[in-house]
């Protein structure tokens, strides 16, 4: 990193979360104007802070819905003002809804449970 006011900066994805992933809000906490940061993150990052910031943002929802969050509840934590504003972008991003991500398809209706694990069943199977 060529700005010395940058160089001590060691948790980028966190300074963004605080700075609400918005570019000038990043700028501003890390005392630079909002082009030294463009070109911090076109050398750096090789992207413009936006995108960037925008793939950090998705990179935490599908973090936080692994974990059990709701849609709500990341959308909310990742500063969206609006759930339908953060699924679109969800969509936009990975191509299927944060719902169908957060909630797995149930299995099918009569699909036996098995009583032996794949473990198991290999060990039987080498015993026979």
């Amino acid at each position: 990193m060529n700005n010395p006011r940058l160089s001590h900066i060691q948790d980028w994805p966190q300074l963004a979360h605080e700075a609400g992933y918005s570019v000038s809000g990043l700028a501003k906490s890390c005392s630079v104007s909002v082009r030294s940061l463009e070109r911090l993150c076109l050398t750096t990052f090789g992207d413009t802070p936006r995108r960037w910031l925008n793939a950090l943002r998705m990179q935490r929802a599908i973090e936080l819905l692994r974990h059990g969050s709701n849609v709500n509840q990341t959308a909310d934590r990742l500063g969206y003002h609006d759930r339908s504003h953060f699924s679109r972008e969800f969509k936009r991003h990975y191509r299927f809804s944060p719902k169908r991500y957060s909630n797995p398809p149930a299995k099918e209706p009569g699909t036996p449970k098995l009583s032996h694990s794949a473990t198991e069943l290999s060990h039987l199977a080498t015993k026979m």
